[in-house]
């Protein structure tokens, strides 16, 4: 229990949070953007939190990225410059995003003034249902156009097909073309420069021809955590909107782009039983951990036990958690009311899956350092 001294009674599981990490990791990534003239607009579908956000905007953040309008309208406290980077389809979130729209636009004075709301679509039909719900409150919406450079999930695949939809977004007077965006989730930290140039190649294709045809490219948005501070390597990005960087987890760990003192989110689990010599069961299972694998190593289990690195979370049920070391260890084992530490392999998820989480400052007032904070945007899936 050597990480953050936690009172005998502090309830498990929990996620804690320590802010000094926190504080670190932003102001990294922040410099990072300011020395190669990069925009950050961080994902916020790590943190969930209004807490967080504004910390990131007051360290220079652009503004923020979401993924769904019931996240974006918890993050409008925090920020009126936000990026949907998912399609608002269907009645339901169009409607909210209408209201969103409304909301950014009102200002205190009761004058109107153009939203800063953008949505990411890769499709006409998906323009065409924002532009109506544009003309209907009289309010541009920002479009951003989805490539899809090789990660293939979302995004337009063919060059030629993404200009001609981003030359009608650009005709809309009900529309505001913003630019580009795109996820490379298959570029990691060992991709070749054939890669880092295929990449640059696939968003090139679209902006160049859009360029000869006298449209302005203002946003070409892009990056990841595990790309994150190598996005200079693709020089035609402007934008980066990295998310899981402000907490970290196992899997950048594993990916080489993290170490274990910049993980700032972990969780802390009482052992509850020692049914054998090399197994013990503790009280987080999918329902606190997520049962996401490694992205490097899926078979190493469901999260790192700090405190015993030999060991591996084998096995998840819903409120269990089994641990078991190899037949080879002749290490220390914990005893049923002990407390350990186990790091996520996916934080995003392990978030979501909280009503609120504990932030660690050392100068804080409350009991132990320990401010407990809600997830505001827990659970928003429209």
């Amino acid at each position: 229990m050597s990480w953050i001294p936690l009172p005998e009674d502090h309830p498990t599981p929990s996620l804690v949070v320590d802010a000094q990490t926190v504080e670190q990791n932003l102001m990294r990534m922040q410099q990072y953007c300011h020395e190669h003239r990069l925009s950050l607009r961080p994902h916020t579908k790590t943190h969930k939190s209004i807490r967080m956000a504004q910390r990131q905007i007051a360290l220079g953040a652009k503004g923020l990225t979401v993924a769904k309008v019931g996240e974006a309208q918890q993050m409008f406290q925090a920020s009126r410059d936000l990026f949907l980077a998912y399609p608002a389809i269907g009645t339901s979130r169009l409607q909210r995003l209408e209201t969103l729209v409304r909301a950014c636009a009102d200002q205190s004075d009761g004058t109107k003034t153009e939203g800063r709301i953008a949505v990411g679509i890769d499709s006409l039909q998906a323009a065409e249902r924002i532009a109506q719900t544009a003309r209907k409150i009289g309010l541009p919406i920002g479009i951003m156009v989805d490539l899809d450079v090789g990660f293939h999930r979302t995004g337009v695949e063919s060059s030629a097909q993404a200009v001609e939809l981003c030359a009608w977004v650009s005709k809309q007077t009900e529309l505001e073309f913003r630019g580009v965006m795109c996820f490379p989730g298959h570029i990691l930290p060992a991709a070749s420069t054939e890669a880092w140039s295929q990449y640059q190649d696939a968003i090139a294709s679209v902006v160049d021809r859009l360029n000869l045809l006298g449209i302005d490219v203002p946003v070409i948005s892009g990056g990841s955590t595990p790309t994150a501070k190598e996005s200079h390597r693709n020089p035609i990005l402007n934008e980066i909107r990295p998310g899981t960087y402000i907490y970290n987890d196992w899997n950048e760990v594993s990916l080489g782009v993290a170490s274990i003192d910049d993980c700032a989110a972990r969780v802390v689990a009482t052992v509850v039983s020692v049914p054998s010599k090399n197994k013990f069961i503790v009280d987080a299972g999918s329902k606190t951990l997520s049962s996401d694998r490694n992205c490097v190593e899926p078979e190493s289990g469901f999260g790192k036990v700090v405190d015993f690195p030999e060991a591996k979370v084998s096995r998840l049920s819903e409120e269990h958690g089994e641990v078991v070391f190899p037949e080879t260890h002749a290490g220390p084992r914990p005893q049923v009311g002990e407390r350990v530490w186990i790091i996520p392999n996916h934080i995003c998820v392990c978030v979501n899956l909280q009503n609120s989480f504990f932030l660690y400052r050392q100068d804080s007032p409350e009991p132990g350092g320990l401010e407990e904070l809600a997830v505001d945007a827990r659970g928003m899936l429209v």
